[in-house]
C-alpha cells in the first residue's frame, strides 16, 4: 500500500510544479517583464541570454531544492551570491512594477504623488532591511 501512496504523491508533487512553473512562466510572459527590462537596461540585443538565464536558473534551483545541494561557501562568496540575488530579484520587481504601474496608481490613491520618490525609497529601504533581518537572523 505504501507504493500506491508514493506513486500518487510522486504524481500529485510532479502536477503542483508543472502547474506553479507553468504559472510562473505565464507571469514572466503576458506581463512582458523581461522585455521590459531589457528595454529599460538597454540591452534588447540580449534577451535571449536572459531567458536561457531565467530558465536555466529556475531549473538547476529547483533540481538543488529537490536533491538538497548544499555547497559549503566561505563569507565572500555567500555575500556576493546573496548580493546578486538581491539584485534579480530587485530587477524582477522593478520590471513587475514598470509593467502594472503600481507606484503611480498607489501614489495617486494615497494622495502622496508629490513624494512618490520617497515613496520608492521606502520600499526599497523595507526590502532591504527585510533580506538583512532574515539573513542575519535566521
Amino acid at each position: 500500500m505504501t507504493a500506491v501512496r508514493e506513486l500518487a504523491a510522486s504524481f500529485v508533487g510532479l502536477a503542483w510544479g508543472l502547474a506553479v512553473g507553468c504559472g510562473y512562466v505565464a507571469f514572466i510572459a503576458v506581463l512582458d517583464i523581461l522585455p521590459r527590462l531589457a528595454q529599460v537596461t538597454r540591452t534588447y540585443d540580449r534577451i535571449r541570454r536572459y531567458e536561457q538565464a531565467l530558465i536555466a536558473g529556475a531549473f538547476y534551483w529547483t533540481l538543488a531544492d529537490f536533491y538538497g545541494w548544499a555547497f559549503p561557501l566561505p563569507g565572500g562568496f555567500v555575500t556576493v551570491a546573496g548580493i546578486l540575488s538581491g539584485m534579480f530579484v530587485g530587477l524582477i520587481a522593478g520590471g513587475l512594477t514598470e509593467v502594472v504601474n503600481v507606484l503611480p496608481i498607489l501614489a495617486k490613491r494615497l494622495g502622496l504623488h508629490a513624494y512618490i520618490v520617497l515613496l520608492l525609497f521606502a520600499m526599497i529601504l523595507g526590502k532591504v532591511a527585510g533580506s538583512l533581518f532574515e539573513w542575519l537572523l535566521d
